[in-house]
């Protein structure tokens, strides 16, 4: 296993990663991108064991229902970039029994590259979003066949892959980067039809990053995303070659959709799990802020917030029943409930931003407009902006400011923006979870409830 200081020399390997128009040489020590680095390095550190073959446990498939369970809370307290590999690792495992109809060796590549990637202790992104162009337009037919991550030569040893993946979250951060189709490919797409695993310092291979870090010098302005960032990259294949025993698909067409599925499952259960927690922050900011305005008590501010509670309720109902329903193959391994997990996850996102207008609304204004703490403490205004921000005795202004400030931090700057869009776009959007639901709901059993209840229980239907 790695400490976090080994990680962060395992980082200085050539790789081609820039920020706002320049090229990073160590990102380890570039400002704003080294937080990242010591997230990961952290949770490095918190589980390191030198004993000989020691595993980070967060790596290994769960094995039954309490593995599960006890899994996903200390993934959601780990870095992002360990909750990618853990997925990564979870989704070629996943598909590699479907592979296994159309060749075998993909299934020895899967659990020899698995088996590696655990021992080495290194950290993979997970690679699905392609630039896709013109968006009516299938792969195979796009002005420029670079749209989608492709192969562009077979080689004896390997193949030759060009394209670009987006959004990928930490991609400078971790080690291999796992290709994958981003949706179902059909015949004469063969070369669409690849998922393998790359070295972030494979030649070719360059990154674009962007995030949400916040850059004012005063940390206490950003209460929740200081130092707990992680930045997005904008990934580029320029020619890459990628040898054999890396490739775990290639040119089955109808197997491409089985990663994006797999990949999804897991992406979603990790989702919803994190909602599932913001969901009650923000009914706790919501209460301690109406507390503070002294507005808890109002009809339609209660009103609001037990639409809130309601919500978090359901969200957090979604997640266990997920893994209480787990799936448990032959082996031991456990798979979260498709349906559940899906369903969740989609309710979670589509009423995001209603309970942050709710939130917005109780709250006011002053979430964009207090000032910082750092003007509380100036010796000529201070005393007067704690004075105005005080709601009574029992309510100093500066703990009034602070709720403000988490709020403002969460939900309306920079994370909170990013935060809207991505609560609706990872693990597939709003769609791909209306789907995945309606595949796995029980629909003969809906309807014989409802002939039932016309009277026809043991009626025909006309379709």
């Amino acid at each position: 296993m790695l400490t976090g200081d080994q990680y962060r020399e395992s980082l200085r390997d050539g790789r081609l990663t820039y920020f706002e128009g320049r090229q990073i040489a160590d990102i380890s020590v570039e400002p704003v991108l080294r937080d990242a680095v010591d997230q990961v390095a952290g949770v490095y550190d918190k589980f390191y064991s030198a004993e000989p073959g020691a595993i980070n446990p967060l790596l290994t498939a769960p094995n039954g229902f309490e593995e599960l369970k006890d899994r996903l809370p200390a993934l959601h307290e780990a870095d992002i970039v360990t909750n990618t590999t853990f997925q990564s690792l979870m989704t070629v495992l996943t598909a590699s029994a479907k592979v296994a109809e159309t060749n075998g060796e993909y299934v020895e590549r899967i659990n020899a590259y698995v088996d590696e990637a655990q021992r080495n202790d290194i950290r993979i992104t997970e690679c699905i979003t392609d630039a896709k162009g013109n968006r009516a337009v299938a792969p195979g037919k796009q002005h420029d066949p670079d749209a989608y991550v492709h192969v562009v030569d077979r080689q004896r040893d390997g193949v030759v892959i060009r394209g670009a993946k987006l959004h990928i979250t930490g991609a400078s951060f971790g080690h291999d980067l796992m290709v994958m189709p981003t949706k179902n490919m059909k015949p004469g797409e063969e070369e669409y039809a690849i998922t393998c695993a790359v070295p972030v310092s494979t030649p070719g291979v360059r990154i674009v990053n962007t995030t949400y870090a916040p850059r004012h010098p005063d940390s206490r302005h950003f209460p929740h995303t200081d130092g707990h960032h992680m930045p997005d990259g904008f990934v580029i294949f320029d020619d890459v070659f990628v040898p054999h025993e890396r490739v775990f698909l290639d040119g089955e067409t109808g197997y491409a959709a089985v990663f994006a599925h797999a990949l999804g499952l897991w992406e979603r259960l990790g989702g919803l799990a994190a909602m599932a927690d913001q969901a009650d922050m923000l009914v706790g900011l919501a209460q301690l802020i109406a507390e503070a305005n002294g507005l808890s008590r109002e009809s339609h501010i209660k009103e609001k917030i037990s639409e809130m509670l309601i919500h978090a309720t359901l969200v957090r109902a979604a997640l266990e029943a997920a893994i209480a329903h787990c799936d448990v193959t032959a082996d031991g391994a456990a798979f979260p409930n498709e349906l559940y997990t899906n369903a969740g996850k989609y309710q979670g996102a589509a009423q995001y931003g209603l309970m942050v207008r709710h939130l917005h609304d109780i709250a006011g204004g002053a979430v964009v407009t207090t000032p910082a703490i750092s003007d509380l403490e100036n010796p000529d205004v201070g005393p007067l902006l704690r004075k105005y921000l005080s709601t009574g005795p029992e309510v100093e202004g500066e703990y009034r400011a602070k709720l403000f400030h988490a709020i403002r931090d969460l939900t309306a700057d920079s994370y909170g923006g990013w935060h809207l869009v991505t609560n609706i776009q990872s693990g597939g959007g709003l769609y791909a979870q209306r789907i995945v639901t309606r595949r796995y709901y029980d629909m003969d059993r809906a309807k014989q409830l409802a002939l039932g209840a016309a009277g026809m229980a043991d009626g025909h239907m006309l379709i």
